[in-house]
């Protein structure tokens, strides 16, 4: 019993702790990392697409901050630096701000402008081509002699050529479409000629007031003069001449005279062969293939005579 009283009482205390829980302080501190990695790449990226003018400011501006900022200094009113600055130069090769102002000249285009440009090309075109028509007829032994019967002008359609007949000299066989030698001479180099310009060409015929035996009854003036056209519409192709660039074929009997004093006068009977500019052009596609004819003696003034086909 004695050694039972002396005998120490031992207590075991034993602390638990928890192993599987840590708290949220991990979260907060990735959420940081992931932060500051996506500024350092934004960082990266922004260094990269920067340029060299640029960086140069940055790195300036971060050297001497209060300098730059308030003083001004060589990085303040370098156009590629960052802190914007006032330069004395109001084209800003000194300073990124204009200390004037200056507005930049301004393009404008007009559309009468352009089609006046182009009208006057064109216009160049024609008169070369008349020169060299001119030139061709002069240097031709054979042409050089009926010089007296093309005649060549510009007019607000285009360069109109014509072929008129003289007393002793016609064109065609007497009151038929058949034409002479000389003629289809004639309208093979002027077909040739043709075609160095890109302008459809239009073809009209015509005769004096001279009319047939039946008069309009029958085979008349009328079909007289558009058979004499055609008839020169081929021969032209037959020349060489492009068959697309034939836009226009009439005949205009004897409404259109060359002479107005003399209805009977032998240069009334012609053909005339119109290198039409683009907007006679675009006008008789406009208007169906209405024809707008200009005579001799009125294309001075201004009068036009407008027939339809």
């Amino acid at each position: 019993m004695a050694n039972e009283e002396v005998r120490p009482i031992i207590v075991k205390r034993i602390k638990k702790h928890g192993g599987g829980h840590h708290g949220g302080a991990w979260k907060i501190a990735y959420a940081d990392f992931v932060t500051a990695m996506m500024a350092f790449f934004l960082l990266m990226w922004l260094l990269g697409s920067t340029a060299k003018g640029n960086l140069q400011g940055i790195a300036e501006y971060f050297q001497t901050p209060l300098k730059v900022a308030m003083s001004g200094g060589d990085g303040s009113g370098d156009s590629s630096s960052v802190i914007k600055g006032g330069g004395k130069d109001l084209s800003m090769r000194e300073g990124q701000n204009r200390k004037g102002d200056i507005e930049s000249p301004k393009k404008t285009y007009s559309l009468q402008a352009a089609e006046a440009a182009l009208a006057k090309e064109e216009s160049e075109k024609l008169q070369k081509l008349k020169g060299k028509i001119e030139n061709l007829i002069e240097s031709n032994p054979a042409l050089k002699q009926y010089k007296k019967q093309l005649l060549l002008d510009i007019t607000t359609e285009g360069l109109r050529i014509q072929m008129v007949d003289e007393q002793n000299r016609p064109m065609f066989a007497l009151a038929r479409a058949e034409l002479q030698p000389y003629t289809r001479e004639i309208l093979h180099e002027i077909g040739k000629a043709l075609n160095e310009v890109s302008n459809k060409i239009s073809l009209s015929g015509h005769t004096d007031a001279t009319p047939y035996g039946l008069g309009e009854k029958g085979y008349s003036n009328w079909e007289l003069s558009a058979d004499r056209a055609n008839a020169s519409r081929r021969e032209l192709i037959y020349g060489g001449m492009d068959e697309l660039k034939v836009m226009r074929v009439v005949g205009l009997s004897s409404s259109v005279l060359f002479d107005k004093d003399d209805p009977f006068n032998p240069i009334n009977r012609r053909i005339s062969i119109i290198v039409m500019n683009k907007k006679t052009e675009e006008s008789v596609i406009r208007d169906g293939g209405s024809v707008e004819v200009v005579s001799q003696a009125d294309s001075g003034a201004g009068v036009s005579v407008k027939s339809e086909k």
